[in-house]
């Protein structure tokens, strides 16, 4: 599928900002493609102005590096902020919980530290901020339900980015995401910024923190537990959840859902009696909480996952595409590497 990409830029400034968010194959790249094989970092370049990004479908110039940015989503603050554009932040909403301990410092002093609202901002609470940039974790923060739609947002002078693993539409969305998507991201935002120097630095600490895991090699398969009741919602199989699951050496019982996130039945999930259950922490709906349903549950209470506790946890922010999908993989392989089972 296509990634997020550069227009009409002159050839001498084509060159230089591919080189500063390229993922090594051509993610800046206006005709279909896969993602790169390659392992090596491109080596990072100023970005030359004016630049123009076909950011899920819409067409977004930069004439220079945005000062005054409002983050929706956590992904998207912990992104500016692994950047080291904290300063850069006037108005961080919606968080979906606290920055990692390796952010926490960076985050102090700044808008993030403060969000100024706990949902979706509207459209006067975001223009009070005076942005030039809202950058948005998923599409719908950029509606008019939401901080404003993107053409109306643009003729007052407000650009906004959308985190490209979020794109819905078909042929802008990763299919699947990989940690190659995640990080044409990171380099993407870098050449917006003029930071390409620090996006490879965080790219490569990333790779190496990945590069390190050991898959597992069980056979083991695995639920992504993320929310719901009724319904529980869970990972499927093109988002982050797969990425991460198979980073870690685990089969996902929902692995052949063609989308991000999906519904499934309590019955479908005793029949598929996965071998453990990983759950996603969320202030709103958290692990311990899963555990008591899942207990309290007289189908799910017999299945072995939940009799042997063969849990693994992850915090919800970083079960979204985003800076903290290598940390938790790692942090899971390890959870996992714990768990005493014959797959």
């Amino acid at each position: 599928m296509p990634r997020p990409h550069l227009l009409a830029l002159p050839a001498a400034a084509a060159v230089l900002a591919l080189a500063a968010c390229s993922s090594g194959a051509d993610a800046a790249s206006s005709t279909p493609g896969g993602t790169s094989d390659e392992t090596s970092a491109p080596a990072a370049a100023g970005t030359q102005y004016p630049l123009t990004l076909d950011n899920c479908g819409t067409e977004v110039t930069f004439d220079a590096a945005p000062e005054r940015v409002v983050t929706i989503k956590s992904s998207t603050a912990e992104t500016m902020l692994a950047l080291g554009l904290g300063d850069r932040i006037v108005g961080a909403a919606f968080l979906d919980g606290a920055v990692p301990e390796w952010l926490a410092a960076d985050a102090e002093g700044t808008a993030v530290a403060e969000p100024f609202s706990d949902e979706v901002p509207g459209t006067e609470a975001v223009l009070e901020l005076e942005p030039d940039l809202v950058y948005a974790g998923w599409e719908s923060n950029v509606s008019a339900d939401g901080a404003g739609d993107r053409d109306t947002l643009a003729s007052l002078g407000v650009n906004t980015y959308v985190a490209p693993a979020a794109c819905k539409d078909p042929a802008y969305m990763p299919n699947p995401l990989t940690f190659e998507d995640v990080w044409a991201e990171i380099r993407e935002v870098g050449a917006v910024f003029d930071v390409a120097e620090q996006a490879e630095a965080v790219v490569a600490e990333q790779r190496t923190t990945l590069d390190a895991i050991t898959p597992d090699d069980r056979g083991l398969d695995a639920l992504w537990y993320s929310s719901g009741s009724d319904i529980p919602y869970v990972g499927a199989g093109i988002g982050a959840p797969q990425m991460i699951l198979d980073a870690v050496g685990l089969a996902n019982v929902a692995g052949d859902v063609e989308d991000t996130w999906t519904s499934m039945a309590w019955e479908e999930i005793v029949d598929a009696d996965p071998d453990v259950i990983v759950l996603v922490d969320a202030a709103w709906n958290s692990a311990e909480d899963k555990i008591t349903r899942l207990e309290e549950n007289p189908a799910t209470a017999r299945l072995g996952a939940v009799q042997d506790e063969r849990y693994l946890v992850v915090p919800f922010p970083a079960s979204e595409a985003g800076v903290r999908n290598a940390d938790a993989a790692q942090d899971l392989s390890e959870q996992l590497a714990g768990i005493d089972i014959d797959g």
